[in-house]
């Protein structure tokens, strides 16, 4: 018998504490409700902070390479220009300022005895012959620049320094 009036407290214990968490959780269940509609009712900030995007002339300053010191121009038709830095006749990478942008060229090996500097992730591909210098782009396959010359190519006619040239003075 007294298991039974044990087990039947027990129970009713149980039973009430049950009835008090659920009261519990239902309260709960109705502040957060009404804390929402009182978070949305209230005003807007009196000033909010917007992020402005640059300008379009600050992104392009913000591109813009420097000439590099000691470089090269090279006037070509139409206008345009690229400065070179490096020596043609003896590096392996010169230095190409093209539409106010740096590219490192690479030389690459020809069977015509032109100089060819290429580089094959920016698509520049610069090809130098005696009497000239062209600029041509892989991406768009265009010719960017033609007839390009040095002052001292275009005021006495000399020929463009390249290694081919070069290597004909050595053999005389």
């Amino acid at each position: 018998m007294n298991k039974l009036l044990i087990a039947a407290v027990a129970g009713a214990l149980s039973m009430s504490g049950m009835l008090a968490t659920t009261s519990a959780l239902a309260a709960d269940a109705a502040t957060a409700t009404t804390a929402k509609k009182a978070v949305a009712k209230r005003p807007a900030p009196a000033r909010r902070l917007i992020k402005r995007k640059p300008s379009t002339e600050a992104k392009a300053a913000a591109k813009v390479d420097p000439i590099p010191d000691g470089s090269t121009k090279w006037s070509c038709n139409e206008g345009l220009a690229f400065y070179l830095k490096g020596d043609m006749k003896r590096d392996q990478i010169v230095t190409v300022n093209w539409a106010k942008k740096d590219y490192q060229l690479p030389r690459q090996a020809t069977t015509t005895g032109a100089d060819r500097f290429h580089d094959s992730a920016t698509g520049l591909d610069l090809v130098v012959i005696p009497s000239k210098a062209m600029l041509f782009s892989d991406k768009d396959e265009a010719r960017l620049a033609d007839e390009c010359k040095t002052a001292e190519m275009a005021a006495s006619g000399a020929p463009a320094p390249t290694q081919a040239n070069e290597l004909i003075k050595n053999v005389k």
